[in-house]
């Protein structure tokens, strides 16, 4: 029975038969993955083969390649002619056309404009033809600004069309959700891509002003004596400072503190804020004095308003400070609390020289009684407890911190030591066969003393001195001046905690060290040295004076 015994019936519930003699139920598969790709299966034309397992061609379609001739027999191909491939998102990236456009908005119950020009700027995307529209902001305009729609394609018509780099132009009138877009602009590099592409750009427009009525209206206001508007509008940011000294010696521990005085122009306030200094036991709380207008008059008829239980109003003073009553070397009285001020910053002295030339802003210097001052720490003698740094860290932090090292030196320098020989310079007569290796060790400029053994001398050698920094004779404990390579000079005696050390030889690589650092070496160092090294070595390695090789450094 056939595969398809059952063809011809139409696909109709009772017309469809089970063919019993089925036995592979699986789905079968119709992708094939070359090169790392899933490629659907090449079908075939045959008779009782399934076209989704078939993958070799028909015999036709191989003698149809086998008789097709190539177009280029002889000769070789022209890479030249074939271009890579770009992608239009990789070949626009980041290119933007951008037009200067204007839009009208409608105002109602003004009696000074009908409507309103609000000039916006256009972003079309090449990328992926998507457009933004922003409106530049303006400070204190009082209108939301900025992003009037996001980046997205806008729609052109009802149809579904979308607005293409084709459809813009100067000129021409861009409607988008309502409101039309009338183009005005557009910069150099969208002149220029247009321009490429063949679309010949109309002349630009300039951008409207503001249409208000020549005839507005006529409005009744009370006039003020001041216009707070204007002064908000002009003086608002502007702040006068002044660097002021706080006496406040008549209170109890009393001291005088370092201040800022803030004046804001726009709305004639004061504040006061209190220079806060480390460690100096206070806390942090900076605003000595809130901002407020202060009054500097109070009515005759108001002077024995209870002030300091309830606010005092307009209603109560007659006169507020001023900038007049702010003079640089002079003293203020505010609140009750006596300031001087000495000085003020660059804009304040332009603002006096411009409103006020009259009143003169020198700088007076601060009395040296005051705490701007600061007093020298005074640190305790040595104990001789624990090298000078660790002591000293005691001094300044209550939890003492690990002195800072040099850790590029130690870097450098590491594993880098200078070896002398040396013998001790004693008055007693069992010292005159001690003979010692000093290492000198770059990175941490300390010194470590080892005694070599001598047979019968009843002494052991070994560690005479571990590593640490020695200082010079007569040097102080507050400022240490402590020993470097430029004092090693063979015959030169170094003094370490009342013992004298003559230096009789060296290894060759101090030589070298030494010649790689001439500038900071004096020369007679080098040359005690050199004229040791040259005469008294065998094998590149200098002797003692019991012929003990000292021996090369470690590095």
């Amino acid at each position: 029975m056939s595969g398809n015994w059952n063809n011809g019936l139409p696909f109709l519930p009772g017309y469809s038969f089970y063919d019993v003699t089925k036995s592979v139920f699986h789905r079968p598969q119709t992708l094939d993955y070359k090169n790392g790709y899933a490629l659907p299966r090449r079908p075939t034309v045959g008779i009782g083969q399934d076209p989704l397992y078939s993958e070799q061609l028909i015999q036709q379609e191989l003698s149809k390649l086998y008789s097709e001739t190539p177009d280029i027999t002889y000769g070789s191909f022209d890479q030249s002619v074939v271009e890579d491939f770009i992608p239009a998102h990789v070949a626009l990236d980041k290119k933007v056309l951008r037009y200067y456009a204007y839009f009208q908005e409608n105002i109602l119950f003004s009696p000074e404009e009908e409507c309103r020009t609000r000039p916006v700027v256009i972003y079309y995307y090449l990328e992926d033809d998507s457009m933004c529209i922003i409106e530049p902001v303006v400070e204190n305009s009082g209108m939301p600004q900025g992003k009037r729609i996001k980046r997205q394609c806008l729609p052109k018509n009802e149809r579904g069309d979308h607005y293409q780099w084709k459809d813009l132009n100067i000129g021409m009138d861009l409607e988008v959700y309502g409101v039309k877009y009338h183009i005005t602009l557009c910069d150099a590099f969208t002149k220029e891509f247009l321009e490429s592409e063949g679309i010949v750009l109309n002349d630009p427009e300039p951008m409207p002003c503001v249409n208000r009525d020549k005839n507005p209206r006529p409005s009744y206001i009370t006039p003020s004596k001041f216009d707070n508007k204007q002064q908000f509008l002009t003086m608002d940011r502007k702040v006068l400072r002044f660097f002021a000294l706080w006496d406040d010696a008549d209170s109890l521990f009393g001291e005088t503190r370092p201040v800022t005085m803030q004046y804001y122009l726009v709305d004639d306030t004061v504040e006061i804020r209190e220079i806060h200094k480390p460690n100096s036991g206070r806390d942090p709380f900076p605003v000595l004095m809130r901002r407020q207008k202060l009054p500097k008059k109070i009515k005759p008829e108001s002077e024995t308003f209870p002030s300091c239980v309830l606010e005092v109003s307009t209603a109560e003073v007659d006169e507020y400070y001023s900038p007049k009553d702010f003079q640089v070397g002079q003293r203020i009285t505010l609140l009750g609390r006596h300031f001087l001020l000495y000085d003020c910053d660059g804009f304040t002295k332009e603002y006096y020289q411009k409103n006020h030339p009259d009143i003169k802003m020198n700088p007076s210097e601060v009395p040296k009684n005051t705490d701007l001052l600061q007093e020298k720490k005074e640190v305790p003698p040595y104990n001789g407890f624990g090298s000078l740094e660790d002591s000293l860290q005691n001094c300044f932090y209550l939890i003492p911190e690990p002195p800072k090292k040099n850790v590029l030196k130690m870097l450098e320098n590491d594993h880098k030591v200078l070896r002398y020989c040396a013998r001790l310079d004693s008055p007693n007569p069992g010292d005159e066969g001690r003979r010692f290796i000093m290492s000198y060790f770059l990175s941490n400029d300390m010194i470590s003393i080892y005694e070599k053994p001598s047979r019968n001398s009843g002494i052991i050698g070994g560690l005479f001195l571990e590593k640490t920094r020695v200082p010079k004779p007569g040097s102080t404990l507050d400022n240490p001046d402590f020993y470097s390579p430029a004092d090693f000079a063979i015959g030169a005696t170094v003094e370490v905690f009342s013992r004298r050390f003559v230096l009789t030889d060296a290894d060759h690589y101090v030589l070298r060290y030494l010649e790689s650092n001439a500038s900071q070496i004096p020369c007679q160092t080098l040359d005690s040295l050199r004229q040791k090294l040259g005469v008294g070595t065998t094998n590149n390695q200098p002797a003692d004076q019991n012929g003990d090789d000292v021996g090369e450094p470690s590095t």
